[in-house]
């Protein structure tokens, strides 16, 4: 088995690991790859290659650091199809769900073949104003919002059929596996992150009456800049801007491929979240005055 490794230095603790993860490659004598901002780290049969290379020639890819070292794994795999092994450093960490501590035993299993494949959905999004729009990928969502101070006005539609309107700080279109993240914050539902499906959460809207929507994953999402005086921000995943302005015109819809997480099946989703979020956790009942 080829590991590529792309880990998060800026992490505490990062280099602790790297010197582990070392370690047990030179004792298992496995073919390992890892990118160029690693080098201090490599020595033995580990290679150097640019990070846009590790997909085409690695068979696993361990994922270190926080969840946003995952998203940004995941859009360099692309449809590639290559599993990804999310080893947490840090912080919460839903993505990357492994901990340090067992990372030579999980490695261990890899090897032996003892884990399973998660197929993630993701999300395709175009400008479809602008010809030069490349298709665009996320794993956990999409969200179009304010610029500056001023709220923005979007129009949502599904299949050519029109929604509603939302004057607001902005529009998440998520994904199930999204559905932890940014839609969480603001109020959204929790879904199981192997569903197919699309969640359109407003951020801060100048009304009550706008909730949270789920759609079939078959449905084409379209949202429209409707403002004269206000641009917009396009943003995937927290981690690629686009400017919009008004009349502009975003399609966003289920991708043509899964990204790939290796699952080890002690580790459910629901567990997940009874340990990440301490989720149906009942409150402590504090003693009354008498003591009972």
């Amino acid at each position: 088995m080829k590991f590529g490794v792309i880990a998060n230095l800026q992490r505490p603790g990062a280099d602790e690991i790297i010197v582990r993860l070392v370690r047990w490659i030179e004792e298992k004598q496995v073919s390992c790859y890892f990118c160029e901002e690693l080098r201090d780290a490599a020595s033995g049969n580990i290679e150097i290659v640019d990070r846009e290379d590790l997909p085409a020639i690695s068979e696993v890819i361990l994922s270190m650091g926080g969840d946003g070292t995952l998203l940004a794994t995941a859009r360099l795999v692309g449809s590639r199809g290559i599993p990804i092994l999310g080893i947490n450093i840090g912080s919460l960490g839903f993505l990357t769900e492994q901990t340090p501590e067992t990372l030579e035993r999980n490695l261990d299993r890899l090897v032996s073949g003892d884990y399973s494949i998660q197929e993630r959905m993701v999300l395709t999004t175009r400008i479809l104003n602008d010809e030069r729009s490349e298709p665009l990928h996320a794993l956990n969502d999409v969200v179009i919002g304010r610029k500056d101070i001023r709220m923005v006005h979007l129009a949502l539609y599904s299949n050519g059929d029109y929604i509603c309107s939302y004057a607001a700080d902005g529009l998440i279109i998520s994904t199930p596996t999204g559905s932890t993240a940014y839609c969480l914050a603001v109020g959204g539902p929790i879904l199981n992150p192997e569903m197919d499906a699309l969640i359109a959460s407003p951020i801060a809207p100048h009304t009550l009456t706008s909730r949270p929507l789920i759609f079939s994953a078959e449905e084409e999402l379209t949202l429209e800049v409707e403002s004269d005086t206000d641009e917009a921000n396009l943003s995937l995943d927290g981690q690629t801007s686009i400017s919009l302005k008004n009349s502009d015109k975003v399609s966003i819809c289920k991708g043509d491929y899964y990204v790939r997480l290796i699952r080890f099946r002690e580790n459910s989703f629901y567990k997940v979240l009874r340990s990440k979020l301490q989720w149906g956790v009942l409150p402590l009942q504090s003693k009354n005055r008498s003591g009972e």
